[in-house]
C-alpha cells in the first residue's frame, strides 16, 4: 500500500528540515562553544543546564550574572530566571515606540537560536553592526516579532529603525 503523498511530502520535509538545523548547529559551533564556557562558568556559581528540543538549545537557567532576562550564544541561552517562560515586553515598546503587547521570552530567544542556524560565526558581529541591543536592531524586531506572531524570526532588513 502506497504512502499518502501528503504525509510523505511532510516526511521529507521533516527530514530536510533536521538535516538543515544540523548543519545549521555546525555552522555556529564557535558561538556555541562561547555559550557553554558561560554556562559551566556560570554552573559554579548555581546555573542549572537544562537541553529544550523546543529551541534547539542548551537552556541555563539561574545565570548568576548580568542584569537580568536571557542571552543567547548559538545553541545555548543563558537565563537569569528559573523558566524561559515569562512574559516580557518588545525592545520597541521598552523604548516608546509602540504599544504592544507582552511577548514570551521564550520565543524571543528561539527566534536568536534560528539566526545563529543561518549566519554561524557571523552571527555576532552582524548584529553587534546592526546595533547590539537595542530597539534599532532589526535581529532583536525579528525575534520580537516571532514572538508575538509565529512567523518573521529573519529581519526582513538589515538597515535598523
Amino acid at each position: 500500500m502506497a504512502a499518502h503523498p501528503e504525509r510523505s511530502r511532510l516526511s521529507l520535509s521533516r527530514a530536510a528540515l533536521r538535516v538543515l538545523q544540523a548543519l545549521g548547529a555546525l555552522w555556529t559551533l564557535p558561538n556555541t562553544l562561547v555559550g557553554l564556557l558561560g554556562g559551566l562558568a556560570g554552573m559554579t556559581a548555581g546555573a542549572r543546564p537544562y537541553w529544550s528540543g523546543r529551541d534547539l538549545a542548551i537552556v541555563f537557567r539561574h545565570y548568576p550574572w548580568g542584569p537580568g532576562g536571557a542571552i543567547t550564544l548559538g545553541n545555548v541561552i543563558l537565563h537569569t530566571g528559573p523558566t524561559l517562560d515569562v512574559p516580557c515586553r518588545t525592545y520597541a515598546h521598552q523604548a516608546g515606540w509602540c504599544s504592544e503587547p507582552v511577548i514570551g521570552l521564550h520565543d524571543h530567544e528561539r527566534a536568536h537560536v534560528y539566526q545563529y542556524l543561518v549566519l554561524g560565526p557571523l552571527y555576532l558581529p552582524v548584529y553587534l553592526a546592526c546595533g547590539g541591543v537595542s530597539a534599532r536592531n532589526p535581529f532583536e524586531r525579528a525575534a520580537d516579532i516571532y514572538s508575538l506572531t509565529g512567523k518573521g524570526w529573519w529581519p526582513t532588513t538589515l538597515s535598523g529603525r
